[in-house]
């Protein structure tokens, strides 16, 4: 049946996660092939402006509202709001729910129909643990942090992952770094920089994380850019020694090389010495122990010993 948007209850759009991507791939289909499937509704008498509870359908109806529509393709089911949840729950594929939108469906039919753990396992044939788990990252996780998950500026993903263990740990460290993230979307990766940070820190470093936490990301983002940007150089130089090498070796086959001549011979003793240089450096930082010519590892800390380095004749009993 066709009704009216204006008709819909929205009461459980904070069960779900915004994302963007999402709804402009349901904005872009909606307007080449028109609403394919109706949403799900239950008949509410409580309200006669609306009259209907959107049970499962909401990013159609939000794409459908964006592009100006007043009608939506429905379709009612004859059963209680908490029974409908469970059916919408039920019916969703695999994986299109994350633990903590499931977190939340869980706790609305706890808190407003009275259901008890046992009895929400037996209905959505789950465990009682997977039951308890879940409505402990809404117990555990900060309003806030659940808010911006909602909104779609931190991802599911990172709130379970790293905020989580962040806010059993400390809560209000986790409160503040959320706050002080702002409205602007952060990828799971920094999500999980910034808590790798956190856990490492000093009590002053934490501090600056959680009061600036944009500006702890920005900052080892310059450093990266620096690192990589002396490593892009050195490969640059590597690559140039290479070319060179090839260039000479080219010649020497040519034979238009004097290969007896004083001058290159002196010149390839320079260049063959400072090679072997850069082959021991470039050895000492792939292994702190340099690999001999019989295959042994040496266990030598810092590099080679000097003779100063070794003990008095007098020392040694």
């Amino acid at each position: 049946m066709q009704i009216e948007v204006h008709e819909l209850e929205l009461r459980h759009a904070a069960l779900r996660v915004s994302d963007a991507a999402s709804a402009s791939r349901m904005r872009a289909s909606l307007a080449a092939d028109g609403q394919q499937s109706p949403v799900t509704v239950i008949a509410d008498g409580a309200s006669p402006a609306q009259p209907y509870v959107l049970i499962d359908g909401y990013l159609r109806v939000s794409a459908l509202r964006a592009l100006g529509h007043d009608v939506v393709s429905a379709v009612t089911v004859e059963l209680s709001e908490a029974d409908a949840l469970i059916m919408g729950h039920r019916l969703t594929e695999v994986g299109r729910r994350s633990a903590l939108e499931e977190g939340w469906l869980l706790d609305e039919l706890v808190v407003h129909h009275g259901l008890t753990q046992e009895q929400l396992g037996k209905r959505l044939s789950r465990s009682q643990s997977w039951v308890s788990r879940r409505l402990s990252l809404v117990s555990v996780l900060p309003e806030c942090a659940q808010l911006a998950v909602r909104d779609g500026v931190i991802a599911a993903q990172a709130a379970m992952k790293y905020l989580v263990p962040l806010s059993r740990d400390k809560r209000a460290a986790c409160e503040r770094i959320v706050l002080h993230l702002g409205q602007e979307p952060v990828t799971v990766r920094e999500v999980a920089r910034l808590y790798t940070g956190w856990r490492r820190g000093s009590a002053e470093q934490r501090e600056r994380i959680e009061t600036h936490p944009r500006l702890y990301l920005q900052v080892q983002d310059a450093h990266r850019e620096s690192e990589q940007s002396d490593t892009l150089l050195v490969v640059r130089e590597l690559d140039a020694i290479s070319r060179a090498c090839f260039r000479v070796r080219r010649k020497l086959d040519d034979g238009v090389v004097d290969r007896s001549r004083q001058r290159l011979v002196r010149a390839f003793r320079e260049a063959q010495r400072a090679f072997a240089t850069l082959t021991e450096r470039m050895q000492e930082a792939r292994d702190a122990r340099p690999i001999h010519a019989h295959g042994d590892r040496e266990a030598v800390q810092g590099g080679p010993r000097s003779a100063h380095d070794r003990a008095e004749p007098g020392a040694i009993a």
